[in-house]
């Protein structure tokens, strides 16, 4: 179990993003679901809870989702289930169990970007953009690949876009982490196919989604399952070998395809 010597329970942004710079040992309070698992010892816990960041609310562009809002939240969200469908039920309903998902955060989840994350998988295959305290508002991908300084992760704004999804996982057993994840969407003709659990982090199979049309023939999804293969990097961990995951990838991708297809 990890260990606080002081908690605060901040009034603004500026006040926690004032403490988190005040030493390396201060640090953001989410679910705490995985802290709880590491013996760190922590000075400053900061308590975002008290800053209305735990809502799921709609612009004239966007869907935006507060740091703070639950996983769980935004698996039953009507709100996101009419602009992208079934995507968010379909990634989390895997993520260990009901209680664990009312804990767990966006933004602990986007945060530490894990490579097992379901969380960021879906992200990835929509127009996702993160808004940063101090880094300001960048791209999902600009994210995930710029430099872990400390900053504090305030929304992510989805744009709002007419698109078809697709979730597809395969995992040892009903709650582990996943062995291979994929999630597919089809906007306006153009396709985004992300891969997470690869084992590292999801990202965009980009030259294979420029394979395909809107409707696709069985020669053109071939093409582009082998371009998935070729064109990301899969590696290899107690769950699963490289090769196994190359497999996998063409089978759950070409399986998110046809379900668009439908």
């Amino acid at each position: 179990m990890f260990g606080l010597k002081e908690y605060r329970a901040v009034q603004s942004l500026d006040e926690a993003h004032e403490l988190l710079m005040q030493s390396r040992d201060n640090v953001i309070l989410g679910g705490l679901l995985w802290m709880k698992m590491g013996r760190k010892q922590y000075h400053t816990g900061i308590d975002l809870s008290g800053l209305g960041l735990n809502m799921i609310s709609e612009t004239e562009d966007s869907i935006d989702i507060g740091c703070m809002t639950p996983l769980r939240q935004m698996e039953t969200s009507p709100l996101l289930h009419q602009w992208f469908g079934p995507l968010f039920s379909d990634a989390f309903k895997g993520i260990v169990g009901v209680q664990f998902r009312n804990l767990a955060t966006l933004g602990g989840s986007v945060y530490s970007r894990f490579g097992f994350s379901d969380v960021i998988t879906a992200l990835t295959a929509l127009d996702t953009q993160i808004h940063l305290y101090q880094a300001g508002t960048v791209s999902l991908s600009e994210f995930l690949n710029m430099d872990q300084k400390r900053d504090i992760l305030i929304k992510a704004v989805i744009r709002k876009q007419a698109v078809k999804t697709n979730f597809q996982t395969r995992r040892k057993s009903a709650t582990d982490f996943p062995v291979l994840s994929v999630a597919v969407s089809l906007c306006n003709g153009q396709w985004k196919i992300a891969v997470g659990a690869r084992p590292s982090r999801a990202a965009l199979a980009k030259k294979a989604a420029d394979l395909l049309s809107s409707e696709p023939d069985e020669e053109k999804i071939t093409a582009t399952l082998d371009s998935v293969v070729n064109e990301l990097s899969f590696g290899t961990d107690q769950r699963a070998g490289s090769d196994y995951r190359k497999v996998l990838a063409k089978v759950l991708v070409k399986r998110g395809i046809n379900a668009i297809c439908r």
